[in-house]
């Protein structure tokens, strides 16, 4: 996911809306993958055979109905817990400052979770770009890897196994990043986190943690999805 701290502009008003994958049309898979490919080096098979995989699209449309970003998003029951799992994920540069997609994408992946309670749910996302790792401290209280926490080794465990049923061979355990066959990374100067490692921990971590990220290695993250796991600005995204 990219984002930044630019100003966004308000003068267009967005919808959003979670769609299932199978209900897509096919202007919508153009326009996902054209807006996709402004920001990622990415391959149109790739791309819709990582899309047909995929439960749900959440869509950010402009006023016109074009899409303006989107999410894609797939439930996997790995033993006794559920995963959510974040694919392909992009917002349109003017759009970069608002919550407009995270917002529905909570609501849904918490509403879904509340149905299956008591059964555990957890967010599993993997990120070539620090934008996307930052959101993880702005909505969550605890999320692993941390800079200022060590991985308990139940969850060093539970990662192991989401990553190996989805990933197979193209997860590393020892260095916590898979590394895909054809992987699609950022363009250049897209999501170059140079200026913010001196003042973000965060930023500095994730960088240690996925030091190829330029050439498309994605840190495998985890997160439990529970009202209680969420900051006062994760709470507002669900409520």
């Amino acid at each position: 996911m990219t984002d930044s701290t630019h100003a966004p502009d308000t003068s267009r008003s967005p919808r959003c809306d979670v769609t299932p994958r199978d209900a897509l049309s096919p202007q919508d898979r153009d326009e996902m993958f054209a807006l996709y490919s402004d920001y990622f080096t990415a391959r149109r098979d790739v791309f819709e055979r990582d899309l047909d995989e995929k439960d749900w699209v959440v869509l950010l449309r402009d006023e016109q109905g074009r899409v303006d970003g989107f999410s894609t998003l797939l439930r996997m029951d790995v033993g006794d817990v559920t995963v959510f799992f974040s694919g392909d994920t992009v917002v349109a540069r003017h759009r970069w400052g608002t919550y407009d997609l995270p917002k529905f994408w909570a609501k849904h992946v918490f509403a879904v979770a509340e149905t299956l309670a008591p059964r555990e749910s957890y967010w599993f996302l993997i990120s070539s770009g620090y934008r996307t790792y930052r959101y993880l401290p702005v909505f969550f209280r605890e999320f692993y890897p941390a800079f200022d926490r060590t991985t308990p080794d139940d969850v060093r465990t539970l990662i192991d196994r989401i990553a190996r049923a989805k990933f197979n061979g193209s997860w590393d355990p020892a260095a916590g990043v898979v590394r895909l066959a054809t992987p699609a990374p950022l363009r250049a100067g897209i999501s170059d986190p140079e200026e913010r490692i001196a003042r973000d921990p965060h930023v500095r971590f994730f960088v240690e943690a996925n030091p190829n990220h330029a050439a498309g290695d994605e840190l495998a993250c985890l997160v439990r999805v529970s009202p209680e796991n969420v900051t006062p600005a994760g709470y507002r995204m669900i409520r």
